[in-house]
């Protein structure tokens, strides 16, 4: 899992993006999400369908459309976010050869790749709504549009 840890990185990102900028209640589109993390919107499609199939996001459509989280964030373990950001993905290359790597080298990785599994499984996505609240970061309000004829 290590060896692949951009395309779970960034579904992590993306996830604590839509959290933070939409919760439940609004939607975030990903245009912004893109501009927000300096990707290709392109790029990120994908990723976004996939959370989407797996019920972690809900995709709305329409003017005012974009994404928002499907269930509240202390429900949304960042273990899932991984677990779906990964499914469809390519397997990792596998490294270098022989004896010494199999008996020593793989079982560190491998020991390690449990470690990150155990963390992701102990935090949620409110845990990093947290952070970021301690980090001063404050959420955007929005404000209810008025039209006067």
């Amino acid at each position: 899992m290590m060896i692949r840890r951009d395309r779970a990185m960034t579904a992590i990102s993306v996830m604590l993006d839509i959290g933070f900028h939409a919760g439940r209640t609004n939607t975030v589109n990903a245009a912004d999400i893109a501009e927000r993390m300096g990707l290709a919107r392109r790029g990120m499609e994908p990723l976004l369908q996939a959370l989407s199939r797996g019920g972690l996001v809900d995709s709305v459509r329409g003017p005012r459309g974009g994404y928002r989280l499907s269930r509240p964030p202390r429900d949304i373990r960042l273990s899932e976010i991984v677990s779906i950001a990964l499914a469809d993905g390519e397997e990792p290359s596998h490294g270098p050869g022989g004896r010494l790597q199999e008996v020593v080298t793989a079982q560190l990785w491998g020991e390690m790749d449990d470690a990150v599994r155990e963390k992701l499984h102990a935090l949620t996505l409110d845990d990093l709504l947290r952070r970021a609240a301690a980090a001063g970061l404050r959420r955007p309000t929005l404000e209810p549009i008025t039209f006067a004829i």
